[in-house]
């Protein structure tokens, strides 16, 4: 097929245009062409780049248009996070495209409920983020329901990778919390560090785009997770992480408004956000449908970030 990728450079698109290039597909990588991706791969000297800024070509009501004068079979949106973006785009493909593909999040659910939570549990985001991915995942879906617009969602948990910081065992995306357990230093958690967080390689998540591809008619007018197949608490991580340097984790535990005090207003925001999702969600759904199984276990995806930050200099090792 000639699939679209829209922000192709990032996290995901890092490994799904690869992917799909081996796969056979015809590939346009769609960005602002200002990033590259974090891992070089052979497979972009096959890729047709376009050079877009969204936001401006939105604005100005070209940007549909411009994607579908691509002539795509597919359209995989890596970075739509407005209700209005998702519109204008759906509108331009209607009739047009054999498959939407749209990145959201595991956070259109807000604090779990039953856990793991399903694709099907009721949706009670809250914060910007949570709250819009959430009105875009109504949106499609109410689309797809009602007039057959082919749109599938992929909602990721907390991606991880060589490149970018991971989300670490305090909560937020500040590597001092793996220094501090690399030096045998004493993290202090919030409350008793039993909240969770789920992360997923980002290669798990082009896998998931590329199961959804390669089973349309299941994958049409459905989300599905995209995480790894369990979450873990923050005690747990610290611990494990710790481990990874040697060194058996010394933690200590401060009441949420005690704790807060400890790091910058930024951080604590952060860690906020992840303990009050505390996220567990199930992965049975894309199994079921699509024959998917993440290929990273929690640990082992986490473990490749903190590997490239020690690489990097970021997290010195002795």
């Amino acid at each position: 097929m000639r699939v679209v990728v829209i922000g192709a450079s990032g996290h995901i698109g890092t490994y799904l245009v690869p992917r799909l290039v081996e796969a056979g597909h015809d590939v346009v990588a769609v960005s602002r062409g200002t990033s590259k991706p974090y891992t070089p791969h052979g497979a972009w000297r096959r890729v047709t780049t376009v050079t877009a800024d969204r936001v401006a070509e939105e604005a100005a009501g070209t940007f549909g248009e411009r994607v579908a004068a691509l002539e795509p079979d597919a359209v995989i949106d890596l970075i739509c996070f407005e209700e209005s973006s998702a519109r204008h785009l759906a509108d331009a493909l209607a009739g047009r495209v054999r498959h939407f593909l749209h990145c959201g999040t595991i956070w259109v659910h807000g604090p779990s409920v039953h856990v793991p939570t399903r694709e099907d549990a009721p949706r009670r985001p809250f914060g910007d983020y949570g709250v819009k991915k959430a009105a875009i995942e109504a949106y499609l879906l109410d689309r797809a329901q009602r007039d057959g617009f082919p749109a599938t969602l992929i909602h990721p948990g907390h991606i991880v990778g060589p490149g970018w910081v991971p989300v670490t065992p305090a909560g937020n995306v500040n590597p001092a919390a793996f220094q501090v357990l690399a030096d045998g230093g004493e993290l202090a958690l919030p409350n008793l560090g039993l909240e969770t967080v789920q992360h997923v390689h980002a290669d798990d998540v082009a896998r998931l785009f590329m199961a959804a591809l390669a089973n349309r008619s299941a994958a049409v007018g459905e989300a599905f997770h995209a995480v790894s197949a369990s979450a873990v608490t923050l005690r747990g991580y610290a611990e494990t992480a710790a481990g990874w340097f040697g060194q058996e984790a010394k933690l200590s535990f401060l009441p949420w408004e005690r704790w807060k005090e400890t790091v910058s207003a930024e951080d604590a925001e952060a860690t906020w956000d992840h303990i009050l999702h505390s996220p567990h969600c199930s992965m049975e759904k894309a199994e079921r449908l699509l024959g998917f199984r993440p290929r990273y276990t929690p640990f082992e995806a986490i473990r490749e970030s903190v590997e490239w930050l020690v690489r990097e200099g970021v997290i010195k090792t002795r």
